[in-house]
């Protein structure tokens, strides 16, 4: 959708800026919180499988965290967090399954790759969206840094549900109580 300088100097100062701005300062919360996250997410998984994928999507993460504050600097913001619920609830949601689930089991790494998609969906709609109107409102170098972790997501997405059904929902299947 091309956006005239016109269109664009006006989208600047308009509501929808300040929503995508907010919208920007949630999902960098929601990154920096995942930072903290996945270290204990992956010591809490029982397959180096899972433990792998988890650790490499920490480094995505860690760079997430950078590209998130490249934009804010493309569009002449300070990088700054401001709570995002949604990801604390998935968060809070994730360690209630790590104390439900017994050490060493199949079953919590189905837990676990249940908590991460859940966040990575998340992601996927805010960064699907913060594309959108990144180029709406004509920061076209932030948009493509927004796509290119939309892609990172879901990949990460595709990366765990094969994992899961490779393995380990298989072998959950088969442990008994």
């Amino acid at each position: 959708m091309a956006t005239t300088s016109a269109n664009a100097s006006t989208a600047y100062d308009s509501k929808l800026k300040e929503f995508f701005i907010d919208q920007l300062k949630d999902i960098y919360w929601a990154e920096k919180k995942l930072v903290k996250t996945l270290p204990k997410l992956s010591e809490a998984a029982t397959t180096n499988q899972l433990k792998d994928a988890i650790d490499s999507h920490l480094v995505e993460t860690e760079n997430h965290v950078a590209r998130l504050e490249d934009v804010f600097e493309m569009i002449g913001e300070d990088a700054d967090a401001k709570k995002c619920h949604a990801m604390a609830g998935i968060v809070e949601e994730g360690e209630d399954l790590i104390d439900e689930t017994d050490t060493d089991t199949c079953q919590r790494d189905v837990a676990l790759i249940f908590a991460c998609q859940k966040a990575e969906h998340y992601e996927i709609a805010t960064y699907g969206g913060l594309v959108t109107l990144a180029a709406t409102l004509g920061y076209k170098e932030a948009a493509v840094l927004l796509r290119q972790t939309l892609e990172e997501e879901k990949a990460a997405d595709v990366k765990l549900t094969q994992i899961a059904e490779n393995d380990i929902n298989y072998k959950a299947s088969q442990e008994r109580e």
